[in-house]
């Protein structure tokens, strides 16, 4: 370990060092995690960040307020990992041992440290309050190590390096659980001491491409070479909510070069693909409506009965201003349905609200009443049987200037997903349809 002097954490560069061939490990701290209590959003935001500095995050962990636990996590991503990140553990309680948890994987005491004592003694004086003798605990790291300043918290960070037999050191870094407080360190110091470390430099880059019609075996066969595994770039391929995302990663020396080595891949999917692809990135299938409303200059009006609204909701939340989406009808039941559409009740006695007569009517009436280009409905939903030998079929219908286009889907799903994806069904009718 370096001597506790050394100021080579705090050396500022302008150009940053990145480190194509350095892995990471996260770990978030505290029984309010383990035990579900409180979600873990500190270890995401850091994955991003690391890979914006060319370092890939190989595992995350989580481990409670158990000190022989904590040590043996510690040991863990010491050993196999280049850049440790540690969040929580850091408060004056009794249950805060990150501290005891590093200086026990590292074989090391706890000592005072003057300059983080005196910086929690400063912050309790600016807050005019006295400071509690327990918060002392605070300013104890282990030995060789350094202070990570905390500009508005009373928990400093540690930073240190740890050698390894045989292998480069491991670099570790404890941050507070305060998202904030966290976030803040990682800007002010740690992300630029990572940046100055040695080693090859190297960017990681992302593009995510979104589809929606199909289901994720289906677009993996549509891509064979694209998804196995050793393929450079890679293509990572999930399914959010029947939202199949596609995520290509690279790894160059620039920018530039991860932009370019994406790109024939990106290519390639969107020709496989093709009307499957709605948008990238943080793109939904509302945000790709709103864009063809845009770029069309046409008008939409929604007729829900199954979704509830959530179809206008989505739409309402996409557009920056009302050019495209002008509004839309909710209902609940025959009688809405009859006064909120003029739906005649000789329409709704010869036919079950879930059929596609009734979608098409829906759609045809709310185009009338709010005089748009275009209107979507959502019959009402059909009875969900998860037991049945073929689901039911789900009714949407989208009124235009040439006339109006039905679609049936099957209403199939987890019942917590069903009107989500009777709601992205319609959006996609839209999108295509517009």
């Amino acid at each position: 370990m370096p001597p506790a002097k050394s100021n080579r954490y705090w050396r500022l560069n302008s150009t940053f060092a990145f480190h194509a061939n350095m892995n990471a490990e996260i770990l978030a701290i505290g029984d309010e995690i383990t035990s579900g209590q409180r979600l873990d959003t500190n270890s995401p935001w850091l994955s991003r960040r690391l890979a914006e500095l060319g370092i890939r995050t190989l595992y995350h962990t989580t481990v409670g307020d158990e000190l022989d636990a904590g040590v043996d996590v510690f040991r863990q991503a010491i050993g196999r990992a280049d850049i440790v990140i540690a969040t929580g553990g850091l408060g004056p309680t009794a249950d805060d041992l990150t501290r005891d948890m590093l200086a026990g994987a590292t074989g090391t005491e706890l000592a005072l440290d003057p300059q983080a004592l005196e910086h929690i003694r400063a912050l309790y004086a600016r807050r005019n309050r006295p400071m509690p003798k327990r918060n002392e605990l605070q300013a104890l790291f282990p030995t060789g190590s350094r202070m990570i300043p905390n500009p508005h918290g009373t928990a400093p960070g540690i930073a240190m390096e740890v050698v390894r037999p045989g292998k480069k050191p491991s670099h570790v870094f404890t941050l507070p659980g305060v998202p904030a407080e966290m976030k803040e360190m990682w800007t002010r110091t740690v992300s630029e001491a990572i940046g100055s470390l040695g080693g090859p430099r190297g960017v990681i880059r992302h593009h995510v491409i979104k589809c929606f019609g199909v289901g994720e075996s289906s677009v993996e066969a549509m891509l064979p070479d694209l998804i196995r595994r050793g393929r450079t770039p890679t293509v990572g391929i999930t399914a959010q909510q029947a939202t199949i995302v596609l995520r290509v990663t690279a790894l160059g020396a620039t920018e530039a070069e991860c932009h370019a080595l994406m790109e024939p891949t990106v290519d390639t999917i969107r020709e496989c693909l093709g009307d499957l692809v709605f948008g990238e990135g943080d793109d939904e299938l509302q945000d790709a409506v709103v864009h063809r409303l845009q770029r069309t200059k046409k008008t939409l009006s929604t007729a829900e009965w199954g979704t509830g609204g959530l179809v206008a909701h989505w739409l309402d939340v996409a557009q920056a201003s009302d050019a495209g989406y002008l509004g839309g009808v909710i209902v609940s039941n025959r009688p809405a349905v009859e006064r909120g559409l003029n739906l005649g009740g000789e329409l709704l006695d010869r036919h079950a609200g879930t059929s596609p007569a009734v979608a098409r009517a829906m759609a045809e009436q709310c185009r009338r009443r709010f005089k748009t280009d275009y209107a979507l409905a959502v019959a009402q939903f059909p009875k969900f049987d998860p037991e049945a030998d073929a689901p039911e079929l789900l009714a949407c219908a989208l009124a235009g200037p040439d006339g109006v286009e039905v679609r049936q889907t099957p209403f199939a799903t987890h019942p917590a997903l069903l009107r989500i994806l009777a709601a992205k069904h319609a959006l996609n009718l839209a999108r295509l349809g517009i």
